[in-house]
């Protein structure tokens, strides 16, 4: 009877351990993915470094960013760098 006791402290523990720590992290996993799979040409992005950029290019793994009102500061960064997505016209 004690054993099983232990067994059933174990399984919450380890339960309640999924559900605050695992599952929220999936999540957001999976958002991130999303926003990162309807990624288009024109887009306005916020990096992680906390610059504004507008999407010029896209590769696989990459995107080529135009910061700021000069035409001629394009630079190439991982998608993974991205934080947030703004489609051209949609209202904040």
């Amino acid at each position: 009877m004690n054993n099983l006791v232990i067994i059933a402290v174990y399984a919450l523990f380890f339960g309640g351990l999924w559900f605050l720590l695992i599952r929220p992290q999936k999540k957001e996993q999976k958002r991130v993915q999303l926003m990162l799979s309807e990624l288009e040409v024109g887009d306005t992005i916020l990096t992680t470094s906390g610059f504004y950029g507008v999407v010029i290019d896209i590769t696989e793994n990459d995107v080529i960013v135009e910061f700021g009102s000069n035409k001629n500061c394009r630079i190439p960064m991982q998608k993974q760098a991205i934080m947030q997505v703004e489609k051209p016209g949609a209202a904040q």
